[in-house]
């Protein structure tokens, strides 16, 4: 099934596998084989049992979703007959895990959708359902459909018994889930990734099987042997981690639960996907007797949400209702105790964007109840935010969804106690120039507590379906993030979803509040709650696409701050993670500004008794990537392309138009004033002395190159190119773009000053960007997908044209220079770099 969940992930091909024990008779023994029984006699031992010789007066039973037997070693379960063929998930969790390999317990680890099945002979199947193509049953292409698309059978019980009103059969699931199976175990990649091979089975057993209402949760302690490598992977060899308990046992423990979930007999409306509303999505093929074309039909997931039956005509009227099931989030007890309130805040947060969409009190974070012996962490009824214990600077917030509507079921948030780190060094390097409170390396709980806050509502929102939305911040002027009572009122983002962390933009004489530096959440996203989950009162998923085509359409003429710029566009610069304003050159600048003020007093503001300045090592190392992404925000509008995905009703206006000329000429400008001029404030030898060991290239030197290459890319080049063959002269013509950066970077030819040992690195780069381009060899395989728009073939297009034009010019500048250069280091570079030139023009020469 295709997905549209774009979040940086790994494609993690799942394999059913199903483990089967043989069981061989003993040959060893001397006693005689028993006559052949006849076939009359064998026939009458099989088959089912009473249900009492199966289920015997020993069995400790549990009612639920599958009531659970346990007759001494055995599990069973019975499954009426109303659930079989019905649609369930099965989530499985890590419930205790080994340490050192960065997987922690309550993380997901796999999903499926099953059903069970009778099979031919007395037997029940499980099997593992693949949502891919879909027709409905009174259509004649349903045969077709249903006949290629057959669900693959993952395991066959024998029935041991009918229950005792003949509407359930029982089975032994004791073999199935001590096995390896892969619905209910690791998938075939994670243990590729994690160094696991086979289960070993006199370590691996039953932990509990409980049952309640909609699921049952069963609990297994499985045991892998691990045979880890002592050598380094090689280049383009698979990735992979061993846990520590491999090296000194051979043998990997972890504890697993797998949640049965039982999914709704009528699945939840869909909800079309819009290009201009973030939601992740899932998508299936429909067929249709009718159809010219096949219908990929691309929704949204999102939690379902009614009023309760007595208010119904008050929500229908616009009044606000609670919800008969709001989203409920509990924090895990092993979170501590002091930052739980924040988390809470955080998700309490959404409440006010659920009041858009006509619900009151729709989503609540609670405390977990630890005296309540019927919750358990990993059932699947149950949403947590799951408190990790690593040093991973990160948290995040996935969904478990319906596959064939889009519900989400449950959600575990994860939660590493290492983002405080994170947001320790964002804050400081962020707003440290206007903040007095973030100039110091522990902040105090009431700050800290604010920033988790931040973060809850930022993770709550995936879990609610959202995706980032790296265009929001785009949409308020630069100038905007200045003004004090403007920034404070509608904040310097319209989204929490996007990554605009703190206003940097702000300066200390602007007298800005936290309320006007921290995110929260925004315009767009109450209204991208609305949409996802406001009623249309249609009758169908079409009908509903239509009239909310029409929300979308208003709402943005309306309010162009509720604009979503993708996560996963390349070329607009207006999506970019990090930023802030509608102009990056300007929101830098001034981001810049806050840098060189903190910059002098990191020594001060990182002190701390005995501390081996690792202090300002880290936060000198934050600094300069800040610094470093403020110059790739300015590089995306070279060669940009700005994407607004437009309906049919959006008359004249165009999708694709590229970044305006102006933009990227400021664009250029501001590289070669902040960067390509060696920045020498962040050569802070007070600082580098203290944490840098100059063996190899300075940092700055390597961002310098870094940027270059970016900048004088194939694929950019020809971005250029190809605009200014599609829209004609108002756009940055590509031969004019490498003359302005060819003028800055070379800048010392006309002003004969000596050039630092920082230009002459970067000018040598810059030669050998040229000499790259016009050998450029397109690769051997050809490229598909994402990494043929970043790799473009430019060997017969106007881009190797230009760069040999610009060497011919540059050889000719470099020695009508050189003669008049009194620095000896100079000289010495523009001869070098002459040489260089005149072997790429002419290898035989």
């Amino acid at each position: 099934m295709k997905k549209y969940i774009i979040v940086p992930a790994l494609l993690c091909l799942s394999i059913a596998v199903t483990a089967k024990r043989n069981k061989h008779n003993d040959s060893s023994t001397s006693t005689p084989a028993a006559p052949a029984k006849s076939a009359d006699t064998a026939s009458s031992k099989k088959g089912p049992k009473p249900y009492n010789k199966v289920i015997t007066d020993k069995a400790v039973t549990k009612a639920g979703l599958f009531t659970v037997h346990k007759v001494e070693d055995k599990w069973y379960f019975e499954i009426p007959d109303s659930l079989l063929n019905r649609e369930m998930m099965v989530i499985t969790r890590y419930n205790k895990v080994a340490g050192g390999a960065g997987k922690y317990a309550g993380e997901l680890e796999n999903e499926q959708t099953i059903r069970w099945e009778k099979g031919p002979n007395k037997n029940i199947f499980l099997r593992v359902v693949t949502t891919i193509s879909v027709a409905d049953s009174t259509n004649e292409i349903y045969k077709a459909v249903t006949n290629s698309n057959l669900d693959p059978i993952a395991e066959s019980f024998e029935i041991k018994a009918y229950g005792k009103d003949s509407n359930s059969v029982v089975i032994d699931v004791s073999d199935f889930f001590k096995g390896d199976n892969q619905p209910i175990s690791l998938g075939a990649f994670s243990k590729k990734l994690f160094n696991l091979t086979g289960q070993v089975g006199d370590r691996t057993y039953i932990e509990s099987i409980n049952s309640y209402p909609i699921n049952t949760e069963v609990k297994v302690v499985r045991t892998f042997n691990s045979s880890p490598s002592f050598m380094p992977s090689s280049p383009g060899s698979f990735p992979s981690v061993t846990f520590p308990a491999a090296y000194v046992a051979g043998a990997v423990t972890v504890e697993m639960n797998n949640s049965f979930i039982l999914l709704p007999k009528v699945p939840m409306l869909k909800r079309f996907y819009d290009p201009r509303v973030g939601f992740f999505a899932d998508d299936y093929e429909m067929y249709d007797d009718k159809q010219q074309k096949v219908d990929n039909q691309v929704f949204i997931v999102r939690w379902r949400l009614e009023p309760k039956d007595e208010d119904v005509e008050k929500w229908k009227r616009g009044e606000l209702v609670e919800p008969k099931k709001p989203i409920v989030y509990y924090i895990d007890p092993a979170t501590p105790k002091k930052w739980r309130p924040y988390l809470i805040q955080g998700i309490n947060d959404w409440q006010k964007a659920f009041e858009r969409a006509g619900y009151k009190n729709a989503i609540i974070g609670k405390e977990w109840d630890e005296k309540d012996s019927t919750m358990n962490l990993e059932d699947a009824r149950y949403s947590v935010l799951r408190y990790l214990p690593s040093d991973i600077e990160n948290a995040y917030g996935p969904n478990v969804h319906d596959p064939r509507s889009g519900e989400i079921i449950e959600s575990h948030i994860g939660w590493f106690h290492n983002v405080m780190k994170l947001l320790h060094d964002w804050y400081m390097i962020q707003a440290a120039a206007v903040d007095p409170k973030a100039r110091k390396m522990e902040f105090d709980d009431e700050l800290m507590g604010q920033l988790i806050r931040f973060v809850s509502s930022h993770e709550v929102g995936h879990t609610l379906g959202l995706r980032h939305n790296m265009g929001s911040s785009s949409r308020t002027p630069v100038e905007k993030l200045r003004d004090k009572a403007w920034v404070e009122a509608n904040g310097h983002t319209a989204s929490i979803m996007d990554y605009a962390r703190f206003n940097y933009v702000a300066q200390p004489e602007d007298n800005i509040s936290e309320v006007g530096l921290f995110p929260r959440i925004g315009d767009y996203d109450k209204w991208a709650i609305q949409w996802g989950y406001k009623t249309s009162y249609a009758t169908d998923a079409k009908e509903d696409k239509k009239i909310l085509n029409t929300w979308v359409v208003d709402s943005l003429k309306a309010n162009p701050r509720l604009w979503f710029g993708t996560e996963s566009n390349p070329f607009d610069p207006r999506s970019q993670t990090e930023d802030l304003g509608d102009n990056a050159m300007k929101a830098s600048e001034y981001g810049i500004k806050n840098l060189q003020r903190i910059i002098v007093k990191l020594p001060e503001w990182t002190y701390e008794a005995a501390d081996k300045y690792d202090n300002l090592r880290d936060m000198y190392s934050a600094l300069i990537g800040q610094y470093n992404r403020y110059m790739y925000h300015v590089v995306k509008n070279v060669g940009g392309v700005y994407e607004t995905p437009k309906s049919i009703e959006q008359t004249n206006e165009d999708v694709y138009e590229p970044t305006p000329k102006a933009i990227q000429q400021e664009a250029i400008v501001f590289l070669h004033k902040q960067l390509f001029e060696t920045p020498q404030w962040l050569l802070n030898k007070d600082i580098l002395n203290k944490i840098n060991n100059p063996v190899s290239s300075e940092t700055i030197s390597n961002i310098q190159v870094n940027v270059l290459n970016s900048l004088l890319s194939g694929a950019r080049l020809n971005r250029l190119a190809v605009s200014s063959g599609r829209y004609g002269t108002n756009t940055y013509a590509l031969d004019v773009m490498m003359d302005d950066v060819k003028k800055g970077i070379w800048s010392e030819l006309a002003t004969k000053k000596p050039i630092d040992v920082y230009r002459r690195n970067l000018q040598k780069a810059y030669v050998e960007a040229l000499i790259n381009l016009i050998n450029y060899t397109p690769p051997s395989t050809p490229l598909t997908g994402f990494a043929a728009l970043m790799n473009v073939n430019i060997k017969n297009t106007d881009v190797t044209s230009v760069a040999r034009a610009q060497l011919v010019a540059l050889k000719t500048q470099v020695d009508a220079a050189t003669p008049g250069t009194s620095d000896k280091m100079s000289k010495y570079h523009l001869q070098d770099v002459s040489y260089r030139i005149k072997k790429a023009l002419d290898p035989k020469g």
